[in-house]
């Protein structure tokens, strides 16, 4: 038996760069083209923005400059400027940056003195300009590599920091900005930051009632059972009304100004004082369910050196609020019983409508706790061989795990394109539902047909939704039916599904079409995939002698063997979102009402699920 040497040849020290290059999912969660907002291209535009938002947070600057052209991403601030004798360190030195001290940047976003340095090392280009007290210093760099210094000079610029990058594409693959993953990402920073202006390709974000805001971007009027509540304290805010027509939670909730897209223990905190308040108010003991059912609610703390449970912190870990504040908990249950409480005496009209809606529900419950019962003894019953789901072992639930963010879960059509996709995806991230022809039409129907129905029961329990997004199993929902007018329906009866009964899922950005190429262009050299004519003509042209060209009509007929290629790194994904000019009840009338023949005509016509619950 031979085994290898163990030697100190076989010991190396990673220099800093070389160890984010090697292991970005460290540092930036996953990689990605840009069809996902968490992405690492939105990290990297997130770190430096951090600290511009930190200098704001600390009353210098009030307006941040964004411009995202191409690849090219510049950021601009009017905060203090980083210390010209440090602005090389800053971004390329480990443990170096101005927040380990604790005087100057108490409740900071980032605390761990890696943001800026990731985004140098994961930029081909990354420039940095600091101006301060009519000087400027400026360092050039790529991959991490300092490639040029310019020296002190005089300027009348205004003072502050600007970094331009362009991330590397040996990296990021094919990626693509989309402008409303920025955007989003933007209008968060400033209902945290009342009062900061962000310029992003000369539009105007701004807030002036904070989480107010948010929430009123996030649900129509209309659709809002009481005006939404507004509630701040020191290191607190709250806003939260209910939803006339969403049967699920929603938590929009941050700490830091950091979103924390997967909750964590503030978000709990919150639930439950919701529950306590409102059953004490009351002097009722309702179920907990009851109270928070179609609650739309967002939360904000600030924690001093908060403890997260990954690197891109997006589940909070920290029990306490830091110095001599008390548990995380108990400062939330607190500020609720006392704000919530007092806002209710103080209007017993918005008392009334949540009691009447908590009645409702309960209601509801109850008709539905038979058939619930019968569709979970069901189901695990089909979990026992079921064929529909073949899992992976990563799920979104672990937190801990780097590659959490990459779960995902593909819903395809018929045993063919079932059976192509299982034999070639990552069996660590990457799980296949498979349906049995069209799902049902679940246009304007209640809650009870997911139960009643085998096939989204057990899609539910897959997705592990039942109650809340809390237990997602998979950050990527992907839709993956052939291009054709039936594959069409298929992926219209789904988001039907989903936004009559799991809206958020849309709304968080965790629903997609599967793109799959409609060529196969080769020759005995050489193999392209095309996904439009244009790329089509473009390999022809490329390839020498008369190359051979197939079109694709369906997945079932993608060999394993090829099905590889389209859903691994390169894999090519439509976020599907919603139109923020159309209330989900008008889309889902729009698309799946009594269609008239113009409606069917145009379904017809667009078949890759279109006009704006898809965005190029």
């Amino acid at each position: 038996m031979s085994t290898t040497a163990y030697t100190e040849d076989n010991i190396r020290s990673l220099d800093w760069k070389e160890h984010i290059r090697m292991r970005p999912g460290m540092y930036i969660g996953k990689l990605g083209d840009g069809s996902s907002g968490d992405d690492g291209i939105y990290i990297l535009l997130k770190e430096v923005l951090d600290n511009s938002i930190d200098e704001y947070v600390m009353g210098a600057g009030k307006t941040i400059e964004v411009s995202v052209q191409g690849t090219k991403v510049i950021v601009r601030d009017y905060g203090r400027g980083i210390p010209l004798g440090k602005v090389v360190d800053v971004v390329s030195k480990m443990n170096t940056g101005g927040k380990y001290d604790s005087r100057a940047f108490k409740k900071s976003v980032g605390l761990n003195g890696v943001g800026t340095k990731a985004v140098n090392a994961l930029s081909d280009y990354f420039r940095v300009e600091s101006t301060r007290d009519g000087q400027s210093v400026a360092a050039e760099f790529s991959q991490g590599e300092l490639t040029n210094k310019e020296e002190l000079s005089e300027t009348s610029r205004r003072k502050g920091t600007k970094v331009t990058f362009i991330p590397d594409e040996a990296i990021f693959k094919n990626f693509k900005y989309r402008n409303e993953y920025i955007e989003k990402l933007l209008k968060n920073y400033v209902y945290l930051n009342p009062g900061l202006t962000i310029l992003f390709n000369g539009e105007k974000f701004y807030s002036e009632n904070g989480l107010k805001d948010l929430l009123a971007e996030n649900i129509n009027e209309d659709d809002r059972l009481y005006p939404i509540i507004h509630l701040k304290g020191d290191d607190i805010e709250v806003a939260l009304t209910h939803s006339k027509t969403q049967y699920s939670e929603e938590y929009h909730s941050f700490v830091n100004g950091q979103h924390t897209t997967q909750g964590g223990t503030h978000q709990a905190a919150f639930r439950e004082a919701l529950v306590k308040t409102i059953r004490e108010y009351f002097g009722k003991n309702y179920d907990a369910s009851d109270v928070r059912k179609s609650v739309v609610s967002a939360i904000s703390i600030k924690v001093i050196e908060p403890v997260f449970e990954s690197q891109t912190k997006t589940k909070l870990g920290s029990t306490d609020m830091g110095g001599d504040l008390p548990t995380v908990r108990t400062y939330i249950n607190d500020f609720v019983k006392t704000n919530l409480d007092n806002f209710l005496h103080k209007h017993p009209d918005v008392a009334e409508k949540i009691q009447k809606k908590i009645m409702q529900a309960e209601k509801e419950r109850k008709e539905l706790s038979g058939i619930r019962k019968l569709a979970r003894d069901r189901a695990k019953k089909a979990s026992l061989h079921n064929k529909k789901l073949r899992d992976c072992r990563i799920h979104l639930t672990d937190s801990k795990n780097d590659r959490c963010l990459e779960s995902t879960l593909f819903i395809t059509e018929g045993d063919s394109a079932s059976g192509s996709i299982t034999k070639s995806r990552d069996v660590n991230t990457q799980a296949v539902f498979s349906l049995r022809g069209k799902p049902l039409n679940s246009f304007g129907m209640s809650k009870k047909i997911v139960y009643e129905n085998e096939e989204f029961n057990l899609l539910q329990a897959a997705l592990n939704i039942e109650d809340d997004m809390d237990d997602l199993r998979y950050n990527n929902i992907v839709i993956a039916t052939d291009a054709d007018v039936d594959g069409m329906h298929i992926r219209l009866l789904l988001i039907t599904f989903f936004l009559q009964f799991f809206p958020e899922l849309i709304k968080e950005g965790h629903l997609y079409i599967l793109q799959t190429p409609l060529f196969r262009v080769r020759n005995k050299k050489e193999t392209f995939y095309c996904y439009s004519e244009t790329e089509k003509r473009e390999a022809i042209e490329k390839l020498t002698g008369k190359p051979e060209i197939t079109r694709f009509k369906g997945l079932g007929e993608i060999s394993p063997d090829e099905f590889k290629y389209f859903i691994g790194e390169d894999i090519r994904l439509d976020p599907v979102m919603l139109d923020k000019e159309m209330s989900i009840e008008e889309l889902l009338t729009f698309y799946m009402g009594k269609n008239t023949p113009q409606r069917q005509g145009f379904i017809i016509e667009n078949l890759k699920v279109e006009l704006d619950l898809i965005e190029e």
